[in-house]
């Protein structure tokens, strides 16, 4: 396994500790991962009641998804990649709710 499929691996693995439930209340949300080059692959979580459930593979109805580089996404979980930044620069690319994109940053706490 890659330095960065470990990372991916541990990424979704640590997502539901990770997820702020205050800051999940209320959503009922699919977030999928499409996640492109060495390590990556296709994931989804799903957030519900504070709670949030990962399983790998594509979701039937995702409510956003969020595309692009393993690499970049193990920087921006890891804060060495701003989101904002990689949006901007095309790393990083979101299909659905807009707003749900927003709320991420406050979603999950950094490691």
């Amino acid at each position: 396994m890659t330095d960065t499929a470990a990372s991916i691996s541990t990424i979704f693995a640590e997502m539901p500790n990770r997820l702020d439930p205050e800051a999940a209340a209320g959503l009922d949300v699919v977030i999928q991962f499409d996640l492109a080059g060495d390590g990556g692959g296709v994931w989804h979580c799903a957030i519900s009641d504070g709670a949030c459930a990962v399983s790998e593979g594509a979701h039937d109805a995702p409510t956003m998804t969020v595309s692009m580089e393993a690499a970049d996404y193990v920087e921006l979980t890891s804060g060495t990649l701003d989101g904002m930044t990689a949006f901007m620069t095309g790393r990083l690319r979101i299909a659905g709710d807009m707003g749900l994109a927003m709320q991420m940053q406050n979603l999950f706490r950094m490691g």
